[in-house]
């Protein structure tokens, strides 16, 4: 008998239940998309530093954990006596540009003999490296995103670039362009963002880094698998307390549309409540039933919002190639449980209210 009433009680208002599930869906679409989004960006990031080969990043002191905000610079002489230290095979100096002209692009500035021997060398899809000042290297998901093959130009920073070569995606940036003009550019020659370190042995990792300390004590070394597990993780406090925003917006919009909604079917209802009360139904029968309709709006929305949430995620990757949306089980699971708690706390003042009803003056509502 309950669920031919929930059936009847949702079928007999169709837009009413339709916005209410819009509602959870859009509960649901919103955190899995934009906290998947933020994740795909942390994590890409993460893995393309991770693919740079390097065992170690050497930064200046109180550099940020994210790369695109950091303003520090060393001197690039300081690679020099890096090199000194016993264990370490080479360094690349890198310069730091961030390009928002098109979104957030992070630019390395690089010296191509010295990155390649920490990267291994690009893996081309076409062109050459650099042999002027004004020219980039691109890898193939930006060129794909933009249309773009060698000998093409391109703005960068207000700059424009001539596409020189096409290169595997992995390796840190998306636009690499000569050191001396990423440093022209930022206005600090002879200077860089970090260094890049490799190692002869990857397993002597800590006693190579207790040598850097003893000869730098102010600066920042961290391994590079350290970083990537911080990128991967919410250990980020920006990224932890955007995440706390975006949930509770999301959330407090569930609430108040499941609230209005039900309060809304609950007043045209009335009638109907009394006549259930006058028939011998109970507070607590009244109660469930509310909550039972509240329960199957909460599903078929979570259900609906997640569909569409894989499928914003694979259209935003479909269209940006470069951005990345990450929806983990773990976010699916959290985004079903909030969604449905707030149906739940939506539901719970009109619940209450219908079921203290009088009968008799329920019966006799107009």
């Amino acid at each position: 008998m309950n669920r031919r009433l929930i059936i009847a009680g949702l079928a007999a208002r169709p837009v009413r239940t339709t916005v209410s599930i819009m509602a959870v869906a859009l509960e649901v679409i919103l955190i899995l998309t934009i906290i998947g989004l933020a994740n795909g960006i942390t994590n890409e990031t993460g893995r393309r530093t991770e693919g740079v080969g390097a065992d170690i990043m050497f930064q200046a002191p109180g550099s940020s954990l994210l790369l695109a905000l950091n303003n520090s610079t060393l001197p690039i002489a300081l690679g020099n006596k890096i090199r000194d230290v016993e264990g370490i095979k080479a360094v690349a100096p890198v310069q730091l540009q961030v390009n928002a002209s098109n979104g957030l692009e992070v630019v390395y500035g690089i010296e191509p003999k010295t990155f390649d021997e920490i990267t291994g060398g690009f893996i081309w899809h076409g062109g050459r490296s650099f042999s002027g000042p004004d020219e980039v290297l691109v890898d193939d998901l930006y060129a794909r995103s933009k249309g773009l093959s060698t000998g093409d130009s391109v703005d960068i920073l207000g700059h424009k670039f001539k596409v020189a070569g096409v290169v595997e995606h992995g390796k840190g940036a998306r636009l690499y362009i000569p050191l001396k003009t990423a440093q022209a550019m930022a206005g600090t020659a002879n200077r860089a963002s970090l260094f890049y370190i490799k190692l002869n042995n990857p397993d002597r990792l800590n006693d190579v880094i207790d040598r850097m300390k003893k000869e730098f004590p102010a600066y920042r070394m961290l391994p590079l698998k350290e970083y990537t597990m911080l990128m991967m993780s919410n250990n980020m406090p920006a990224l932890e307390a955007f995440i706390k925003i975006v949930v509770f917006i999301a959330v407090f919009i569930g609430v108040l549309v499941i609230f209005l909604s039900m309060y809304m079917t609950i007043t045209e209802r009335t009638r109907e409540i009394g006549i259930l009360r006058s028939l011998g139904a109970s507070k607590w029968f009244i109660v469930t039933l509310i909550f039972q309709e509240t329960a199957v709006v909460c599903v078929v929305g979570i259900v609906i919002g997640i569909v569409a949430s894989f499928l914003i995620a694979r259209g935003v990757t479909a269209m940006f190639p470069t951005l990345l949306v990450l929806i983990t089980a773990t976010w699916v699971t959290k985004a079903s449980i909030f969604a449905l708690l707030s149906g739940l706390i939506g539901t719970l003042y009109p619940s209450l209210k219908a079921a203290a009803q009088d009968p008799v003056e329920a019966i006799a509502y107009e």
